[in-house]
């Protein structure tokens, strides 16, 4: 993942005497521009720009607290916001967390509520809440326009964030999409094997990416997602998207990004197949 997302994400942030807060330099420019001008750019990057160790919380009325850590930095700022139940300290998020340092860009990272260090229980979580997590993130600590970058779910959520927002996300980034993915899964599923399901409260689907061999999914959570599937009809986000997504991916089909694409209205859509990658291109 590590040179495909950089290269998608650089392709999207401005040499700092342009002047401009987005100037898009095409995909495959992207990270090879880049690093061609950085004896160029070395004096003009901000050396103060530093993570921070602390987590931060953000407090929302009637909802529940958020963790996330902060990078103060130039304009876009970057939003990672990760796949499903996984937190703020992930190998991506840590990925691009260095990359923007390097570049001196405004960065965030967080969990979600009811995940990682943010207050919640867990079994109560839904997509409409992860929902409002990234747009409370958007709402009340970015600042200007924003490049979002989804892992997985967070694609999914992603692009409701943008279709929310338009006048603030300005560009996305998705790694493995899996938008509806799991609505679509469970459809799928023998009528007897759903009906367990429900009448037990909960899915347990293998996964060789949890500790357990399983992920625990309630039924519930299934049930509020199908309120926020997007693939049976136009998705109307306008910006510049880039899918990645690895051909090998035995948890969410590659052929799911090519739908997004057809999806969305934007025709700056590009869609980059990683060969050799499973789900979490970590090579």
């Amino acid at each position: 993942m590590a040179g495909a997302g950089m290269a998608a994400l650089g392709s999207w942030v401005p040499h700092q005497r342009w002047g401009r807060e987005a100037v898009f330099l095409g995909f495959h420019h992207g990270l090879s521009t880049l690093l061609a001008r950085k004896s160029e750019w070395t004096p003009r990057w901000v050396p103060a720009c530093r993570p921070k160790s602390s987590v931060f919380f953000l407090s929302r009325p009637d909802l529940s607290n958020m963790a996330y850590k902060k990078l103060k930095g130039k304009s876009p700022g970057i939003i990672f916001i990760p796949g499903y139940i996984y937190n703020m300290n992930g190998t991506k998020a840590l990925a691009i967390g260095e990359f923007c340092k390097s570049l001196g860009h405004a960065y965030i990272r967080f969990d979600y509520s009811r995940v990682g260090n943010s207050d919640g229980n867990l079994q109560e979580c839904t997509v409409g809440k992860w929902r409002k997590d990234s747009l409370s993130i958007i709402d009340d600590l970015a600042e200007g326009p924003q490049i979002l970058v989804g892992s997985s779910l967070g694609r999914w959520l992603m692009l409701h964030a943008a279709n929310a927002r338009p006048q603030k996300v300005i560009a996305l980034v998705g790694i493995a999409t899996a938008v509806d993915d799991l609505v679509t899964q469970f459809n799928q599923l023998p009528v007897e094997v759903k009906k367990e399901i429900e009448m037990k409260g909960v899915w347990t689907m293998p996964s060789k990416y949890s500790e357990k061999g399983v992920f625990d999914i309630q039924y519930s959570f299934i049930k509020e997602a199908e309120h926020h599937c997007l693939l049976h009809s136009p998705i109307p986000v306008n910006c510049p998207i880039r899918l990645l997504h690895g051909m090998k991916d035995d948890i969410i089909p590659w052929h799911t990004s090519i739908q997004v694409a057809d999806r969305v209205v934007s025709k700056d859509v590009d869609v980059i197949l990683r060969k050799h990658s499973d789900h979490r291109m970590k090579e």
